[in-house]
């Protein structure tokens, strides 16, 4: 039997691993992927791939976000195992934040699809312009 699961980490039929499946409304993956790929929590994870922040330079660098709802990711993120948070006892506090080798192998696939994005937007922005355009024309039947 060819092995054309390389690289693939889902657990293959009979190998004990229990078998996640996101398209499963009770799945616990689903909530993982909504982390993931959420407003903040894809932003908050390809900061994190740049290197250790602290909470304001990475709130700096996710630029928009609140400070309420950065705290909130980065609570949802860490308790995924995708962020690490590191208290110094100095005075002030420090905190420090830095992916886990899981949230660098998870931030490494985003940063790919942001990348594929960032590098389409040409299509993407015409492609808007040519929506637009139709549906500013003469009103259409059945809207």
């Amino acid at each position: 039997m060819d092995d054309d699961r390389a690289g693939d980490d889902r657990p293959a039929p009979g190998d004990g691993r229990p078998a996640f499946d996101v398209f499963s409304r009770l799945c616990p993956s689903r909530g993982t992927l909504e982390h993931v790929t959420g407003r903040w929590g894809g932003l908050t994870l390809g900061a994190l791939y740049e290197g250790r922040l602290r909470f304001s330079e990475l709130r700096r660098r996710v630029d928009g976000v609140s400070e309420k709802m950065l705290s909130q990711t980065l609570h949802a993120l860490e308790r995924d195992g995708l962020v690490r948070r590191e208290a110094r006892p100095v005075t002030p506090p420090h905190v420090d934040y830095e992916l886990t080798p899981l949230g660098r192998a998870v931030a490494e696939r985003l940063l790919g699809l942001i990348e594929l994005v960032e590098g389409r937007m040409p299509e993407v922005v015409a492609a808007r312009a040519r929506y637009d355009a139709e549906r500013s024309g003469p009103t259409r039947g059945g809207r």
